[in-house]
């Protein structure tokens, strides 16, 4: 549970974390964006008996879009490194930032944006690495991209 916790208005909330405190799990459901205005968060993924980073998020950065977005349980889980504050937008509120600020809205995209670059090029850094093959690997593009549709 967090430190602290402050509501700003009707859709948003300050919250405090400590170093290491959950701030949600993989699975867990949730709609809320976490915006964070001081401290660092990581992203973590179970595979099988393991656990992997996924990603480390610093001030200004946000997470919890994919639940936000697309109404699914969380898919990682986020932990706070160090004291992190985080501003907690509802899907209200959030819908309501991104109609009086579009530069907010761009600015998200553009993190999405690269992002979707960002694991692209990771996807292609293992691929050649481990020279597999290019049948198998198009196979696995159309299955996460569902098919097609859509420039790269």
């Amino acid at each position: 549970m967090p430190l602290k916790r402050e509501t700003r208005f009707q859709h948003e909330l300050l919250e405090d974390y400590e170093d290491g405190e959950c701030i949600f799990e993989e699975g867990d459901t949730g709609r809320d964006l976490y915006i964070i205005q001081n401290g660092s968060v990581q992203i973590r993924k179970k595979i099988n008996d393991s656990t992997i980073e996924m990603a480390v998020f610093n001030k200004g950065d946000f997470f919890g879009d994919m639940a936000l977005l697309q109404s699914l349980p969380r898919y990682a889980s986020a932990h706070a490194i160090g004291n992190t504050k985080l501003l907690i937008l509802k899907p209200a509120g959030f819908l309501l930032k991104i109609r009086r600020d579009p530069t907010f809205a761009f600015e998200m995209l553009q993190q999405l944006s690269f992002r979707v670059k960002l694991s692209n090029d990771r996807l292609l850094e293992i691929v050649q690495r481990h020279q597999l093959p290019m049948g198998e690997v198009q196979n696995v593009l159309k299955i996460i991209g569902g098919g097609g549709g859509g420039a790269p």
